[in-house]
């Protein structure tokens, strides 16, 4: 699929962002949608993560290593996006480190309040230095889809995932967007969509974003 001929993009656009469980298509779509619109691509890093295979076997060891590496790795990607002239979709925004994951891994007992408290003050001072995206693309979907992706990419340090940890992050992540205020939002439901075979869904998401990005600016 290409650009259609009759969509302008605003001309300050900069930063979009895929938000979405693990296995919600965050990463498909961030490389469909920047194939489309020509837009660069950073994407979460995952496969060259030095401690997710490790945190997936002992999380209350590694929990905190985990989070500030993302952490770290997200805040870098946001100055790198503020401070460029390309448009950029990112998988993942630095929101859901700080107010999905590590509070549910604080209340499953697997990070320690010092180490959240801690791990939460350094959010706070790097988000006082970033700017929102300017549109937050959030793909809901079920935990059966979830499961079902996860499955079909057959990564090995994800067997070891439960479903009770997907369904209490999948709650989160309802409990998050329903009060996300930091700027623009767009909800795409994904149970019902397969945008990475079905020309047809691609397109269907193709135009949501489209319309939204027209009332941007």
């Amino acid at each position: 699929m290409t650009r259609e001929d009759h969509f302008t993009e605003p001309a300050d656009l900069k930063h979009i962002a895929i938000a979405g469980n693990i296995g919600a298509g965050k990463t498909t779509l961030c490389t469909k949608l920047g194939q489309h619109f020509g837009w660069d691509v950073h994407y979460e890093s995952a496969d060259d993560n030095p401690y997710l295979a490790d945190f997936y076997n002992d999380m209350e060891r590694w929990s905190f290593n985990l989070q500030v590496y993302f952490l770290h790795n997200r805040f870098a990607q946001i100055i790198e996006i503020q401070d460029g002239d390309r448009t950029v979709i990112q998988d993942r925004t630095i929101y859901e480190d700080a107010f999905i994951f590590a509070p549910n891994l604080k209340d499953m007992g697997m990070l320690t309040k010092r180490d959240f408290d801690n791990y939460s003050a350094l959010f706070e001072t790097m988000n006082k230095s970033i700017s929102p995206p300017d549109l937050l693309i959030y793909l809901r979907a079920g935990t059966g889809t979830l499961v079902s992706h996860i499955q079909n990419r057959g990564r090995e340090y994800e067997g070891a995932m439960s479903l009770n940890y997907l369904k209490k992050l999948n709650q989160r992540y309802e409990d998050w967007i329903s009060d996300y205020s930091e700027g623009k939002s767009l909800i795409i439901d994904v149970d019902n969509l397969d945008f990475a075979n079905k020309p047809e869904d691609l397109g269907h998401v193709v135009e949501r974003v489209q319309s939204k990005l027209h009332g941007l600016f």
